[in-house]
């Protein structure tokens, strides 16, 4: 009689759920949940794992012949109803819903649809038959399709899709500055949040005009105003506070990635603005160019091995080979001055030719034969060759050095007849350059033709004169004379 009663009990409980859920689908647009109600909808995504999981335990029973307790299928079913109905709580907190949304809520009624009708198929005797098996596997896939879109309603719409060839194409050389900068930026840490399918503090940042709409927080982006643009308020609080956005435990911004969107606001926030509309001392093409070299790593990993026996064996007292980064091929060399210097030191290099990228041989006295070797260094991003007696023949050879970001070469002999090589550097950032042969007027039309190259032209002489009448050293030298 007590079983009875209890089975009765279950039946009325997921009669009287299912009910429930589908006057809710049915009369949503007119349904207003009372606060503590819509709190509850709160734990739809803490209790979803819970049914999924019971569900797929009594399908694996059914498909394989075995006998599938009643109980536990009823608890299954149950917590499915629970699960569906503080969904639908849940999406009651959007005043629209997007179409994610509008799939997942009914991917998942339709799956406590059939998981009550499988009870009462079960409940009648009806598990063995061929459409009860049927009825399993369709429940496996509406788990699935459910949870698919609930991830992508969570996550973004990339959640477990097939990787999106287009997310991993390089960034075009002359970018438009939204599309290809700012648009990424907020693609991978705030549209996932913000899009017409989860439409967090009713924000979405798809595109300039929903932003420029702004959501409940008021201005989220003010052309022209970055400070007073609530998107970026909110980057630079502190990350405990409640507004922070990206909220913690999400991906955030680099500093880099913050100064991109201030920048790119304060200059109008337009979707037309190209890298080449930058004048050079505009700090967001800086930003953009570093933005789009490669990952130093990603390019090292490319490079031969090299063991560390071999580092040894070249390494000495005045040559020092280290790895760039753990057990990175890459390497960084650094000759000093011996007492007797010998030009094989820097030939002997030729061995680990291919993976050296930084080379350091400031002071040396080194010629002709040591400056052909370090030209055949094709991967150096880094030269000091600065306060050596090189002069444009050596120099010349350095032209095959393509790869080279920063070149040291001050306090040499070299002339404007150098800067012709300077020129055909490509890849070269920085440049070091004073006491030389080169004329004032070559060194500025060189600036002129290659806007982007930071040139540093040493210490200002009225600076140098300063530090040498108040430098204690060289005073003490003066009076031991």
């Amino acid at each position: 009689m007590a079983q009875k009663s209890r089975v009765r009990l279950i039946d009325q409980i997921i009669f009287g759920l299912s009910v429930f859920l589908a006057f809710c689908l049915v009369f949503d647009s007119f349904v207003e949940l009372p606060v503590l109600v819509a709190w509850l909808g709160r734990w739809h995504p803490v209790i979803l794992h819970f049914p999924i999981v019971l569900l797929l335990i009594t399908v694996f029973l059914g498909l394989t012949g075995k006998q599938i307790p009643v109980n536990l299928l009823a608890i299954a079913v149950i917590s499915v109803l629970v699960t569906a109905i503080s969904g639908f709580f849940l999406g009651k907190e959007a005043n629209v819903k997007g179409d994610l949304m509008f799939w997942h809520q009914w991917l998942g009624s339709g799956l406590a649809a059939l998981a009550v009708l499988w009870y009462w198929l079960v409940r009648k005797d009806l598990q063995q038959k061929i459409f009860t098996k049927v009825l399993q596997v369709v429940l496996i896939g509406m788990v699935l399709f459910t949870g698919h879109y609930g991830g992508m309603v969570t996550h973004g719409e990339d959640f477990l899709a097939l990787p999106n060839k287009k997310r991993l194409e390089k960034i075009p050389e002359n970018p438009l500055i939204y599309q290809d900068i700012v648009g990424r930026i907020l693609d991978d840490r705030c549209v996932s949040c913000h899009n017409p399918n989860k439409k967090k503090g009713e924000l979405v940042m798809t595109g300039i005009n929903e932003m420029l709409k702004g959501g409940e927080a008021g201005n989220t982006l003010v052309v022209g105003d970055p400070e007073n643009s609530e998107m970026i308020k909110r980057l630079h609080l502190p990350l405990e506070e409640e507004e922070h956005m990206p909220p913690e435990g999400k991906k955030q911004l680099d500093g880099s990635e913050i100064q991109i969107l201030e920048r790119w606001i304060a200059l109008g926030a337009s979707d037309t603005l190209r890298l080449n509309h930058l004048t050079s001392s505009e700090p967001l093409a800086a930003l953009i160019n570093d933005l789009m070299q490669p990952d130093p790593m990603e390019q090292w990993a490319k490079l031969p091995q090299v063991a560390d026996s071999t580092i040894q064996r070249l390494s000495s007292d005045y040559l020092t080979i280290s790895r760039m980064a753990g057990n990175s091929n890459a390497l960084s060399v650094d000759v000093f001055s011996p007492p007797e210097y010998d030009a094989n030191d820097i030939i002997s290099l030729k061995r680990v030719a291919t993976n050296i990228v930084e080379l350091d041989v400031s002071g040396l006295p080194i010629g002709k034969s040591e400056v052909d070797e370090i030209a055949t260094f094709q991967n150096l991003e880094w030269l000091e060759i600065d306060k050596t007696p090189i002069g444009d023949v050596e120099f010349e050879a350095l032209k095959t050095l393509q790869q080279l970001k920063l070149l040291k070469i001050f306090e040499t002999n070299i002339t404007d007849q150098s800067i012709a090589v300077v020129k055909s550097l490509q890849n070269l950032k920085s440049l070091y350059l004073w006491e030389t042969g080169v004329s004032e007027d070559a060194m500025g039309e060189m600036i002129k033709e290659m806007p982007s190259l930071q040139v540093e032209a040493g210490i200002d002489e009225e600076v140098r004169t300063f530090f040498v009448a108040n430098d204690s050293i060289p005073k003490a030298e003066e009076e031991n004379k």
